[in-house]
């Protein structure tokens, strides 16, 4: 199947994120990694902001796919402890340093986003516990959540990768934190 330009243009932004962060996205740049004319960028993305939102949908919904890929439903269909080790699996494993870059910068100051990723997270991570709750499972929930985003955040900071077998056995025990007895309160 022939990729779209407009697939093509957001791949290509992705590869600029990935390579040089997000503020090195311009018509120019994207243009020149596409291998198109500022004007055919221009076509489907008329402004710079559109740009970044096309791109922010577009690393949104590969990642989601990326998760129903791995667990083989959606998110609706699994249960709470699947959904995690999923998001925990595919933010440990596969999620690229364009997206987190992408996923910071596009709620900074530069580009105001409606956090077009909290409903993903929402749909497959567990939440904060609500104010007041003494439910040790949705803290337990929630702490293996913030290690998850950990995991993602330190290997997107810090130049290479964690060696596989220690990724591996990272996301594994972060994956423990999860029982599947406190799951089903979730």
């Amino acid at each position: 199947m022939r990729t779209s330009k407009r697939e093509r243009i957001l791949d290509a932004a992705v590869s600029v994120i990935n390579r040089d962060g997000v503020r090195a996205v311009t018509f120019e740049s994207v243009a020149a990694e596409a291998q198109l004319t500022r004007g055919g960028l221009l076509y489907h993305f008329p402004s710079r902001e559109a740009l970044l939102r096309g791109i922010d949908e577009h690393l949104v919904q590969s990642w989601e796919a990326s998760m129903e890929a791995l667990l083989g439903k959606s998110a609706g269909e699994a249960t709470a402890l699947e959904r995690y080790q999923t998001f925990v699996r595919v933010s440990a494993q596969s999620a690229t340093r364009a997206e987190l870059m992408f996923m910071l910068d596009s709620v900074g100051p530069e580009f105001p986003s409606e956090r077009p990723w909290a409903p993903v997270v929402q749909r497959w991570a567990p939440s904060p516990p609500a104010a007041g709750s003494d439910d040790p499972a949705a803290l337990d929930n929630f702490v293996a959540r913030l290690a998850a985003d950990g995991l993602w955040i330190y290997e997107a900071m810090y130049e290479g990768q964690l060696d596989e077998n220690v990724r591996a056995q990272v996301t594994e025990r972060i994956g423990g934190l999860l029982s599947p007895e406190r799951s089903r309160k979730a």
